[in-house]
């Protein structure tokens, strides 16, 4: 399984990658600056790996002085991408548990990770290219996720909606054929037929079912 970053930066309206402010207002335009790059950042990693520095920089349509200010090398900038990436993922499954049945969150946010694992794939090739294994708990963020399924799992424990002694670990592996789903492909049919599957096993014996 290949696992997002752990170092979350802020998340500005609608989601958008936001500065942290550490050391103070930053001007309005430098701010611009550097949220148009991982805007654009995010959209070309998304889609391969080795997408050159240099093409982020001209669509974002900053010189390469302001781009190496703000990310002075291409594992910087791959990090704080994945960084909100991951942010998004694991807040989502906090706000379905406020919204939704723990067991009908489950299964949506079950979506989501689907979503980041297939289309996100050019982006977690160039993670796993700078972490340099693909040994699930060594990746920066793994800690995050972990966290995020525990949650899931011991509200749906509480509320009787799955099996007894379902662990986290079980889950990651349950899941794992996420990761080679072909994003080319009919990918959606796919993913939700695995997940489907895996969520039925989930419920088996679950004491709140009869």
């Amino acid at each position: 399984m290949v696992e997002p970053s752990g170092l979350l930066s802020g998340v500005g309206r609608e989601g958008r990658l936001v500065e942290p402010s550490n050391d103070g207002p930053q001007r309005s335009d430098a701010q611009r600056n550097r949220e148009r790059i991982l805007e654009v950042a995010l959209a070309e990693l998304t889609r391969a790996q080795d997408v050159p520095l240099s093409s982020i920089a001209r669509k974002a349509g900053v010189g390469q002085g302001t781009f190496y200010r703000n990310f002075p090398n291409r594992e910087a900038l791959v990090l704080e991408v994945y960084r909100h990436e991951v942010h998004l993922l694991t807040d989502a499954a906090a706000e379905l548990l406020r919204t939704k049945a723990p067991d009908q969150a489950l299964r949506e946010w079950m979506d989501q990770l689907a979503r980041f694992a297939v289309t996100k794939v050019g982006l977690s090739d160039a993670m796993r290219q700078i972490v340099g294994t693909t040994d699930g708990p060594a990746q920066p963020g793994y800690a995050l996720v972990v966290e995020a399924i525990g949650a899931l799992l011991a509200a749906n424990h509480e509320a009787g909606t799955i099996r007894p002694g379902v662990t986290a670990d079980d889950f990651v592996l349950a899941i794992a054929g996420l990761w080679q789903v072909d994003a080319h492909g009919d990918w959606q049919t796919r993913s939700a037929r695995l997940l489907d599957l895996v969520m039925d096993g989930l419920r088996a014996g679950a004491p709140g079912k009869g």
